[in-house]
């Protein structure tokens, strides 16, 4: 993992070669330390979750139940509780909550989306391709010159990061 510098806050300059090296590897440790906290915490998460798993999915199962039979119910007396025709509802409260029908807005689902851009374009249909103008920032950087001036614009060069890369050994896992 590599630290950038991103802050004025230094905590001790070194003052010489050796020091510079011994603060590397104290980076590097520390880098080490705070991947095993992230660790642990992440197998404490995973136990925690493990625990709860059977009691969660119980109680979803159980809940999906009860509101199927409430959504059955209130389905057989929509009319009583909603009104018909104009009249006609879409929430019910109780006492103890409520229950709402809503329709959801139109979508369109596309599946094999070349295949139907050719059959758009080929049926005369291109009102419904989309076609994205934005700018190149590749070809701006390769013809600096061609954009210089102009508002809006500017080809930043020259920026240096400095980065510490403390040396560790790559292990695998198979």
């Amino acid at each position: 993992m590599a630290t950038r510098i991103k802050s004025k806050t230094i905590a001790a300059v070194p003052q010489s070669r050796d020091d510079c090296a011994a603060t590397i590897r104290k980076i590097g440790d520390m880098q080490r330390a705070f991947e095993r906290y992230r660790a642990a915490m992440n197998d404490e998460i995973a136990a925690i979750t493990q625990a709860h798993q059977p009691a969660l999915s119980e109680l979803t199962a159980r809940i999906e139940a009860l509101q199927g039979g409430v959504q059955a119910w209130c389905e057989a007396h929509r009319v009583d509780l909603c009104g018909e025709g104009d009249k006609l509802g879409k929430t019910v409260n109780f006492v103890t909550g409520e229950v709402s029908w809503r329709i959801r807005p139109p979508s369109v689902s596309i599946r094999g989306a070349d295949t139907v851009l050719d059959t758009l374009l080929r049926m005369g249909l291109g009102r419904f391709v989309r076609v994205n103008n934005e700018p190149n920032k590749e070809a701006m950087l390769n013809e600096p010159d061609a954009v210089r001036g102009i508002a809006g614009i500017s080809i930043v060069t020259g920026v240096e990061d400095f980065i510490v890369v403390p040396f560790e050994a790559q292990a695998e896992v198979a």
